[in-house]
């Protein structure tokens, strides 16, 4: 039986296995090393995050993103790139990764069982959840009933050569639906940007890394952007875990919201077909493609962002657009209830935070003792770093330490989050069968 069975090859389950690893935890990592960004993220995209701060996490530093290719301040990396550092990572800071995935996840005798697609089962006293983002596509729910041929997410794309010449239209506003967009239209797809959105948003580009005192005080430059919050952000997960569970779901789903990287605006603006103010009331197939019910806001007001569809504003009056795919570019939502490939039963488990995302503990345990998480999941505990490659560096040794706690004190006795403190947790013994 292994102290620590890790699922998941990302950036994360790879930072986690090199700290568990330095830390003489007998483990076993499983999962195709970085397969989201190998599989699901088409030729030409290139990372948001500034090269120092997109580097996996190990315990020594020994294996930055600069010390695999020559990186420089203010120039994107492409992603085919970075996932070729992700697998130099994991030849070096990670025991062999087994390349096949679990199945299925349960609790067993002394801890939890795993099942493999080749049909192996694996014992280990403890488990990091580290599945990345593809259990959590979100497709608006209008389009939830086309068939594959006419509706995608974003992310289920590793090349767009197959929409060429093609009509599409990208739902969204963020970064992965404008680059998406200024892919297509440069392969020769007529594209389309449909979105709530009352206007485009654009990051800065960043400023230089040196800089007079004085403006770095006003606006610190951090892993996630300008400015004293994002420096809370990014600096301190520890203490944003302390914040009460309203506050910290609320800032996880509005914090750093939809917008385009600087150096993509000049590929769109000029480019790209934009309908903003834009909601899809209904979609249904029509011969060659799908027909889209477009409901306009008619204020173009902010209340076409972030408002519910129930809200005046919205015109009653669709009209329609015929398009033959729709890319939807429309995020991620990481709650309990995806969490494969846990059972069901221990699914059920689970206490979640107010927007249904599993709670985890200050060490990244959820309410299931020996099952911990790490990544998207835990962004309304730890707040939006951990949406990002950077808070693997807080994550992997803060999850560590817990995985050793842990094992130190058995899996018989488990830590519940009292409700409405704010990630506090109350001691309570469990009898997990």
């Amino acid at each position: 039986m292994y102290d620590l069975l890790v699922v998941g090859a990302g950036p994360y389950g790879l930072s986690v296995a090199s700290h568990a690893a330095a830390a003489g935890l007998s483990l076993r990592v499983l999962g195709r090393p970085m397969a989201s960004w190998r599989d699901h993220m088409p030729r030409g995209m290139f990372l948001k995050s500034e090269p120092w701060a997109s580097s996996l996490a190990d315990p020594e530093g020994r294996w930055p993103l600069d010390a695999f290719t020559p990186v420089r301040h203010g120039e994107p990396v492409p992603v085919e790139t970075f996932a070729e550092y992700g697998l130099w990572f994991a030849r070096n800071a990670v025991p062999d990764v087994d390349e096949h995935t679990v199945t299925r996840l349960a609790p067993g005798p002394g801890g939890f069982e795993a099942v493999t697609d080749d049909g192996r089962t694996l014992r280990a006293r403890t488990v990091a959840l580290a599945v990345g983002v593809m259990p959590f596509t979100e497709i608006p729910a209008a389009l939830r009933g086309l068939p594959p041929a006419l509706v995608s997410h974003s992310s289920d794309h590793a090349d767009l050569d197959h929409l060429r010449g093609r009509d599409v239209t990208v739902v969204g506003a963020g970064q992965a639906a404008l680059e998406t967009a200024a892919l297509l239209t440069e392969q020769g797809t007529r594209v389309r940007v449909l979105a709530r959105a009352p206007r485009l948003r654009w990051n800065d580009a960043p400023p230089p890394r040196r800089r007079p005192w004085w403006r770095s005080a006003r606006a610190p430059h951090t892993a996630l952007g300008r400015g004293w919050r994002n420096w809370f952000y990014a600096a301190h997960p520890g203490l944003f875990h302390r914040l009460p569970d309203l506050t910290r779901t609320r800032i996880a789903a509005t914090a750093l919201g939809p917008a385009g990287a600087w150096w993509v605006r000049d590929r769109v603006e000029p480019s790209v077909e934009i309908h903003l103010g834009h909601r899809i009331a209904a979609a249904h197939p029509v011969p060659g493609g799908v027909r889209l019910e477009v409901v306009r806001h008619r204020a173009g007001a902010r209340a076409a962002e972030a408002g519910p569809e129930t809200l005046p504003g919205w015109s009653d009056r669709a009209r329609p657009l015929e398009t033959e795919h729709v890319v939807a570019a429309t995020g991620f939502r990481a709650t309990a209830d995806r969490l494969t490939p846990l059972t069901a039963d221990l699914r059920g488990t689970l206490l979640t935070l107010p927007d249904g995302s599993p709670a985890v503990g200050r060490d990244f345990e959820s309410s299931y003792p020996g099952l911990f998480l790490a990544g998207l999941t835990t962004a309304s505990a730890f707040g939006p770093a951990m949406r990002f490659v950077h808070g693997a560096a807080f994550t992997a040794p803060t999850l560590v330490r817990g995985v050793r706690r842990r094992l130190a004190t058995g899996a018989g006795v488990g830590a519940i989050p009292a409700p409405g403190r704010g990630g506090g947790w109350v001691a309570r013994a469990e009898a997990r069968g």
